[in-house]
């Protein structure tokens, strides 16, 4: 029987994200037999807004995905032995996808589309002479014959590339249009003249169009970062570019999985204290205040290092480095719910306090429906906007609460690639002459675009599920 060339490596946070996947997808597919749940998302999907941020949600999301199927290589046997051994090295499939990111390591900082290092060092010229200088890069332009070919090389790069995406792009959205005309039963001529004038119940033209900069976008830079470091290389030389896709899932997974552990204590607990009142509201308000007393950076800092002293007593239960920071990573998710549900339990509170007085509630009340009856179909419908919302808006806000965190040092593990850590390391190379720039800007760039989108995406949703928004139109 032969071995297998990899093992299968689960995380804890790999788990979650397939159980949270495979919730989406039922929940999906319930919708979809429900009219009044699926047209709130109808809207959604019909406006612009809506249809631009969830594309770029999901191509970081796609991204996230690869990035949690780990496993861990085999390594050559010895003929005297028939066991197979793997690397302790943990990668991901998205390792495989940007491998040439991943293998070109410089010797140290190099400027975006740079050929030469960025700082000088002594190097031998010849036999005889000593040369200070900036030294050449190993893989980022090796392949020109004069540094003047550089610029000509990365324009032709894009123009052949950019031919190539466009003519890729119109192969998809002719076949897109096609399917599109069969299923609506009319000519191909007739769907794209739909399409191309924005007649199409939903903003079709704006998906191809967003589609094509996706398409170019990613082409352009897959081509470059072949032959140059597009976005530079850090102090020990390895790509940006990768750090910045590396740390994607790291985002994805700091605001899903705590946004997971914070919802339903403050659904449950924000409606149980509005619509109940009297002992049941006095003891949750009781328990938010004094929660909210304790200052949250230093709690999560006393349970982070709480964590790190256990897994340095028990070492034998962490075989790699991958799990002892994907550990801390699923802790610090859990401690961050646990200290910011009270915001939304506020919310959920005064607004429930609002709707049990409402007319169509006492009415349920005198006829004599139960009181879960009632949350199930009066309270809970209302809500959800507000859920909704905040919802989006609390990853937006723990995507950015751990940047800070890793910033002073309780946030993910070092040895974990994330946004936080790149702007910790970078901070110290902001004082230089001249500025090393490219770390904390590439951070800044891929966390700016995952919250506007998240945020913009946030402000659809609103307006799709608020009955307030849905009566004055």
């Amino acid at each position: 029987m032969s071995s297998l060339p990899f093992l299968p490596v689960f995380l804890w946070t790999d788990i979650l994200i397939y159980l949270l996947l495979a919730v989406i997808l039922l929940a999906v597919l319930s919708i979809r037999k429900h009219a009044h749940l699926k047209a709130p998302w109808k809207s959604v999907l019909q406006r612009k807004r809506g249809v631009i941020s969830l594309m770029i949600l999901l191509c970081y999301v796609a991204v996230g995905l690869l990035d949690s199927f780990h496993f861990r290589s085999a390594i050559e046997n010895d003929k005297s032995t028939e066991e197979q051994h793997y690397a302790t090295e943990v990668l991901a499939v998205l390792d495989l996808v940007i491998m040439p990111l991943r293998e070109q390591v410089e010797k140290t900082y190099s400027a975006p589309f740079a050929t030469r290092s960025f700082v000088r060092e002594m190097h031998q010229a010849d036999k005889t002479q000593l040369n200070y200088d900036y030294a050449k890069l190993q893989y980022a332009g090796s392949h020109l014959s004069s540094e003047e070919d550089k610029w000509p090389d990365i324009q032709a790069t894009v123009l052949s590339t950019s031919a190539k995406a466009s003519i890729l792009w119109l192969l998809l959205a002719i076949t897109f249009i096609l399917l599109l005309s069969k299923k609506r039963n009319v000519t191909w001529r007739e769907q794209t003249l739909r399409m191309v004038s924005g007649q199409s119940r939903y903003p079709l033209r704006t998906v191809l169009l967003m589609l094509w900069l996706i398409v170019m976008t990613v082409w352009n830079i897959a081509a470059l970062s072949v032959d140059y470091h597009v976005l530079g290389t850090d102090k020990v030389g390895q790509d940006v570019l990768y750090q910045s896709l590396k740390s994607i899932r790291t985002g994805l997974v700091i605001g899903t999985l705590t946004t997971l552990v914070m919802l339903p204590l403050a659904v449950s607990m924000g409606i149980a204290a509005g619509y109940f009142r009297g002992w049941i509201d006095d003891v949750i308000q009781y328990i938010y205040t004094t929660l909210n007393s304790i200052p949250g950076v230093l709690l999560i800092a006393a349970a982070v290092l709480m964590l790190q002293v256990y897994m340095n007593n028990h070492p034998e239960n962490f075989v790699t480095i991958a799990e002892r920071a994907d550990m801390r990573l699923l802790f610090l998710c859990i401690i961050l719910g646990v200290t910011s549900w009270t915001g939304l339990c506020r919310i959920l509170r005064g607004e429930t306090l609002k709707l049990r007085e409402a007319e169509y509630v006492l009415a349920s009340r005198a006829l004599g429906t139960g009181n879960f009856n009632i949350l199930r179909r009066h309270i809970m419908p209302n809500l959800m906007h507000i859920v909704m919302i905040a919802v989006v808006l609390d990853f937006s806000g723990l995507v950015l609460a751990e940047a800070v965190l890793s910033y002073v040092g309780v946030g993910v593990d070092p040895s974990m690639i994330s946004w936080g850590n790149m702007i910790n390391s970078a901070r110290l190379e902001m004082a230089r002459d001249p500025v090393v720039w490219w770390s904390l800007t590439a951070a800044f760039i891929f966390m700016f675009v995952l919250v506007l989108a998240a945020n913009l995406f946030a402000d659809v949703v609103r307006d799709a599920f608020d009955p307030q928004s849905q009566k004055a139109a």
